[in-house]
């Protein structure tokens, strides 16, 4: 699928093809194991910080739970001392404790997410407190793999493009929409190429 996406990027786009030239093939592996809720508080750690931040309170989080992963049961029973001990600030706190609400109102819709299509996916988290259309991109990329996600609102995409494309400010959503409408049906490759041109750690 990643070869693919990568001739598409070179066919039509010579400034992608400057980058895949540059950063060589797509390595985009996404997070097979572990539960969909696993993944989405995942993405909600990672809420803007950096990389190497967030990676650091997931850790801790799972050491909380004896080295595994929290269920949405342990989120919603444990304090919030040990949690903000963790790194979580109180809104994330929050938004971790409202998605294990969803998840446990429906446990089998939750982690049947896969089988939905990306729209219907985002519309789904972003139901739940402090999910927006960030988070819900960071899924469809890391958890599922999905070919064609540009996360127009990512900030590293934003200043990738900026540099790669010369732009004297910063690009829009909207702008950031336009110049990736050549790079469908595989966004998320070029994506990957954005964020290896800044050497961004991802969720």
């Amino acid at each position: 699928m990643w070869r693919e996406a990568e001739e598409h990027l070179r066919r039509t786009d010579a400034v992608m093809a400057r980058l895949a030239e540059r950063i060589g093939p797509v390595r985009l592996e996404p997070r097979a194991e572990g539960s969909h809720f696993d993944a989405v508080l995942r993405a909600i750690i990672y809420q803007q910080l950096s990389g190497r931040a967030a990676a650091t309170i997931h850790g801790r989080l799972t050491q909380l739970f004896g080295g595994r992963a929290p269920t949405p049961a342990d989120i919603q029973a444990d304090d919030d001392g040990a949690l903000r001990a963790a790194g979580l600030s109180r809104p994330k706190i929050a938004y971790a404790r409202d998605l294990a609400a969803h998840a446990l109102a429906d446990p089998t819709r939750f982690e049947s997410l896969h089988e939905m299509d990306d729209d219907a996916i985002i519309a789904a988290l972003t139901k739940v407190k402090g999910i927006g259309r960030w988070s819900a991109h960071m899924f469809l990329i890391f958890r599922l793999g999905r070919p064609d996600v540009l996360p127009e609102l990512d900030l590293g995409i934003r200043k990738g493009i900026q540099k790669a494309y010369g732009l004297m400010a910063l690009p829009s959503p909207e702008q950031v929409q336009r110049i990736g409408t050549p790079w469908a049906p595989h966004r998320t490759a070029a994506a990957w190429y954005l964020w290896r041109s800044l050497d961004v750690e991802t969720p």
